[in-house]
């Protein structure tokens, strides 16, 4: 096909599920059915989780590790999984915030825990589709075009090999372009990855429960399924810490992002990655960018994994696009620089969480001894994952790790004062914008089947859901972690968190964390 032929915009499989979550069966293990001991216990069954649990596991700890639905069935499970040293931060930026020393750092660990991954797929011999490719970081409309050339030295500077090239492969004949080559990356299936490690970790004599929620975190362990998990360590490897109230919510802010995977012929595109820098009009503090990537699908066809279209989670409003129009806004995207989509095979959302100086989390949670935390992703969560469970392992067997200081999750970055302001300012607007809105409905017979939406009566605020067979629900639209009004999310038929980020099923049960529960029923 060329340019000019029409897309196929109707989703024909997978609809809102990952490809990635569609493509193998659920890597389901047994659920905790009795009181536990383990030196250390791994909360989150991401890629965070596993990684931490293989690591300890192969320094011959005793590790447990409780996942509340599925291996991957969180965030991890909804990636576009590329493994890079490529930041979707500026390096420049970092090199602003930190110095060199710690952006040379900050390049060196993203790098040493690509080549991590390499070297587990080689010595656990996962089958897991990993291969290396070439990255390309290009200037969005928006952008500066000698911030490209910044961004160059900076990376040079911080030891990374790259090189800016005139042309970028794949983009199509007559759309030359300037952009910075990061050689070498990679990518692979997540969920096979997650898999040949879970493998690993039993057979090294770990215990892994999936269907299996914790809760009531504390120094001695956690509550799970009604029974008692005792731990001498406990790390929570969740997208975001519920084991913390405050403290790390006021560092970093939850996103909603996008992704769209579109059938392309086999062969019409090389394998590879590419970037823009990011659109420098927005409104919000993370600049939303694009990032595109080749998954191999079948004998004719391969996948166009392209994302982008971000906002704060449970702000969809704010810039009056739709969920659903970001869809279409990123297949437009995708299209002008990729021309040879055919239909959309699938598309999913997923929620990545933006430290306010660019870097993540990892390391001992404010005010603990011996809880760890790894959060923080912000779109690097496939190295950022790997390096917590190298980071976490070092700091529970008592090994030097040159990269604990700049992940310290109690580290304060004076620099980022200003966009700090912004996302609390944006949090207080939300605030009391939403509290006292009228809401989305006046009356419940406004609400279709399969909608939801918040009705305000008196000062209470009601989540209400009208289900595909007419049946009303009901719940309190208050966020139980630290009182946000929510918002419903037309795409996920979820209620948002437009403070934190906690997420809640149309029936009021809790999806993504800070919050720990369910929404009260109300009538």
């Amino acid at each position: 096909m060329n340019g000019n032929d029409p897309i196929d915009d109707k989703v024909t499989s997978g609809s809102h599920h990952s490809y990635w979550n569609d493509s193998v069966e659920p890597l389901k293990f047994s659920t905790l059915d009795s009181d536990k001991f383990a030196d250390v216990l791994v909360i989150g069954g991401g890629i965070s989780g596993l990684t931490t649990a293989y690591c300890l596991a192969r320094s011959g700890r005793k590790v447990m590790l409780l996942e509340d639905g599925n291996l991957g069935s969180g965030e991890t499970g909804r990636t576009t999984a590329h493994i890079t040293y490529a930041l979707d931060d500026r390096y420049y930026d970092i090199e602003k915030f930190f110095g060199e020393e710690k952006a040379k750092l900050t390049a060196q660990s993203h790098r040493q825990a690509l080549e991590w991954i390499n070297s587990v797929v080689t010595l656990e011999d996962i089958d897991c589709d990993f291969r290396r490719v070439d990255g390309h970081l290009f200037s969005d409309p928006t952008d500066k075009e000698e911030n490209l050339d910044k961004e160059l030295e900076a990376t040079q500077k911080a030891g990374l090999p790259t090189e800016m090239i005139d042309t970028i492969p794949g983009f199509p004949p007559g759309k030359d372009q300037r952009a910075i080559r990061y050689p070498s990356q990679g990518q692979f299936h997540v969920l096979k990855y997650l898999k040949g490690l879970a493998g690993a970790v039993i057979r090294m004599g770990g215990e892994i429960y999936t269907g299996t929620r914790a809760e009531d975190i504390t120094k001695k362990g956690a509550k799970a399924n009604g029974f008692t998990v005792r731990a001498n360590h406990i790390v929570v490897a969740t997208n975001t810490p519920v084991n913390d109230l405050f403290t790390m919510h006021t560092k970093q802010w939850p996103y909603r992002t996008y992704v769209i995977a579109a059938k392309v012929p086999k062969g019409v595109l090389p394998y590879s990655m590419w970037w823009d820098t990011g659109n420098q009009d927005s409104k919000w503090v993370a600049k939303p960018y694009h990032y595109v990537r080749l998954e191999p699908f079948d004998d004719n066809f391969d996948l166009l994994i392209s994302g982008g279209e971000d906002h704060k989670t449970g702000q969809a409003d704010e810039e009056n696009i739709t969920e659903a129009q970001r869809y279409g806004r990123l297949t437009a995207w995708t299209r002008a620089h990729f021309p040879y989509l055919t239909e959309i095979a699938y598309r999913w959302s997923g929620q990545v969480m933006e430290p306010v100086d660019s870097l993540g989390y990892i390391g001992k949670n404010p005010g603990d001894d011996n809880i760890y935390i790894i959060t923080g992703d912000s779109g690097n969560g496939m190295t950022h994952g790997t390096l917590g469970g190298l980071i976490i392992n070092d700091l529970i067997t008592g090994q030097e790790n040159p990269y604990a200081g700049i992940y310290d999750p109690s580290r304060i970055t004076l620099r980022t004062g200003f966009d700090y302001l912004k996302e609390v300012g944006n949090m207080a607007y939300r605030m009391i914008k939403d509290w006292i809105s009228s809401g989305d409905i006046k009356e419940l017979d406004e609400l279709s089947p399969g909608k939801g939406a918040i009705l305000s009566k008196g000062l209470d605020k009601i989540a209400v859901y009208r289900d595909d067979d007419g049946t009303l629900h009901s719940c309190s639209a208050i966020c139980p972690h630290m009182g946000g009004v929510l918002q419903w999310n037309d795409d996920e038929r979820s209620f948002d968190c437009p403070l934190h980020g906690s997420r809640f099923t149309a029936y009021g049960e809790v999806v993504n964390g800070p919050a720990v529960c369910g929404l009260k029923k109300v009538e």
